[in-house]
């Protein structure tokens, strides 16, 4: 009963935004203001200023390390949508001539996840919803979008990992190959349902399947495990999308001898150069350490900003920002810039930055206690699903798995070291496919798609499912990976 009304301020939130349907920020404020109230009036650990102060610091420094990849991440995106990159994309593939099994595991375990990993912010919808609209059915277009977009939860460079193994206090790399693993069942799962919806029946298709879902896996935990969480899904899109191009477009060079070589799309090339960026730094750490010369301490996280997938982003926004200035038409939409990113910037920020603070002084209170006694009295199958269903819970209703991770994951910091890791990454599986479910990407699927009210209704009850079976298909995954390890 202590641990429930401890969890106040998270039942609070999750009552605003499932009963009250509130938006998100709204949430994260009211629970926030809740945490302070509970804590002064004395139902956790007594109030002490230093205790403040410490919660203070880390949402400074957690912030600061979320905000300098959100920032240039939504700038990025701006920039590709008035330059018509993604447009370009949808229209090359739309022009390979592949087969329809080849066209769905390309966009849902290639293209999809290549482009969400690189930026975040349903971006990769903006090139699938169109593509898939012309492709397939209305209906059954608008469900692949929606679990195609929650296969990779990777999104933003892998900043959720980054964040997560901060407040769980685990190195980013182990955190992120353990829940590629977490996450394979889920991975198999919504490709098979997208190749389904298509209406693919052959016993080619779903063998292929089974081969590309075994590559991404791979690729997905062989890159977080040896080159870090910030290229690890964009580094399994690629590879992935490669393989599924190379093959289809063999069989159809077999069929069809005057076929001339494919070329990537000329407009695409600002995906080129933030993959460049990102690995040449990558390799500059490797070989350098220099990122270890910044190091922002908090209280007990410390972010190092030369180590952040943000600094990519700035190189490549320098990049952009000497190309716009070369194009006329580009004079009018300068002026709207700095107006169009704090319209897009805003709202996600301060949602995480309110999530942050609650999450801190829930932790820095106490309030995380009796939910970190709940977890270690229970068996390890048990404690899985739990922390399966709160990370769903968290992710859904903050729309974000960044804002997800903040809620429990500081919570699973003070269990054991033996049962931290795998329940890290179940967390942060859960909480990250469950966000890209959420009534958020929903909503935004609908506006691209221009819907009506019936289609809503529709898509919100589809993606509410997709919520439930991945959340089981986490738990199952994890407790497939214990019996696996034990």
């Amino acid at each position: 009963m202590l641990a429930l009304f401890h969890l106040s301020p998270v039942l609070l939130v999750t009552a605003m935004l499932v009963v009250l349907r509130r938006p998100p920020v709204h949430a994260a404020v009211a629970g926030t203001l809740l945490v302070i109230v509970l804590w002064l009036a004395g139902a956790a650990d007594a109030w002490r200023l230093s205790s403040m102060v410490a919660a203070a610091q880390d949402t400074a420094v957690l912030f600061a390390s979320t905000a300098f990849v959100i920032v240039p991440g939504l700038l990025f995106v701006i920039f590709i949508e008035r330059m018509g990159v993604n447009l370009a994309l949808s229209q090359w593939v739309r022009s390979l001539g592949l087969g329809r099994g080849d066209q769905v595991v390309l966009i849902v375990l290639g293209l999809a996840p290549l482009l969400e990993a690189m930026t975040g912010f349903g971006v990769s919808l903006i090139a699938t919803v169109p593509l898939l609209l012309s492709l397939f059915e209305r209906r059954v277009a608008l469900r692949i979008a929606l679990a195609g977009m929650a296969i990779m939860p990777w999104g933003t460079l892998g900043l959720a990992s980054v964040i997560g193994a901060s407040l769980v206090h685990l190195d980013a790399s182990m955190l992120a190959s353990t829940s590629a693993l977490t996450s394979a069942p889920v991975f198999f799962a919504l490709s098979a349902l997208a190749l389904y919806l298509a209406g693919v029946r052959d016993s080619r298709g779903w063998g292929a399947l089974g081969v590309f879902w075994l590559l991404f896996v791979g690729v997905l935990y062989s890159a977080s495990r040896w080159l870090g969480p910030e290229i690890a899904g964009v580094a399994a899109g690629l590879v992935t999308a490669a393989v599924i191009l190379s093959v289809g477009l063999w069989r159809l060079r077999r069929n069809d001898s005057e076929r001339g070589p494919v070329q990537w799309p000329r407009q695409a090339w600002p995906y080129l150069v933030l993959i460049v960026c990102i690995v040449g730094l990558k390799m500059l750490w490797a070989i350098t350490s220099w990122q270890e010369h910044w190091v922002v301490q908090g209280a007990q996280v410390n972010w190092k900003p030369l180590a952040s997938p943000g600094l990519a982003l700035v190189m490549v926004l320098i990049v952009l920002g000497a190309h716009a200035r070369n194009i006329q038409s580009w004079t009018a939409h300068d002026v709207n810039l700095p107006a169009a990113l704090l319209a897009r910037a805003k709202r996600p920020l301060l949602t995480i930055f309110f999530f942050l603070a609650m999450s801190q002084m829930m932790v820095k209170a106490g309030f995380l206690a009796g939910l970190m006694q709940l977890l270690a009295g229970l068996s390890p199958t048990a404690a899985t699903s739990l922390v399966a269903l709160f990370g769903a819970l968290s992710g859904y209703m903050t729309g974000s798995n960044v804002g997800g991770n903040a809620i429990f994951m500081p919570a699973i910091a003070m269990l054991p070291e033996s049962s931290r890791l795998l329940l890290a990454a179940v967390q942060n599986s859960s909480a990250g496919h469950a966000a890209l479910g959420s009534l958020s990407v929903v909503m935004l699927i609908l506006g691209l798609a221009k819907t009506q009210a019936k289609e809503e209704g529709e898509l919100i009850r589809f993606g509410f499912m997709l919520v439930c079976l991945n959340t089981a298909l986490v738990a199952l995954g994890a407790a497939m990976l214990s019996g696996w390890l034990g």
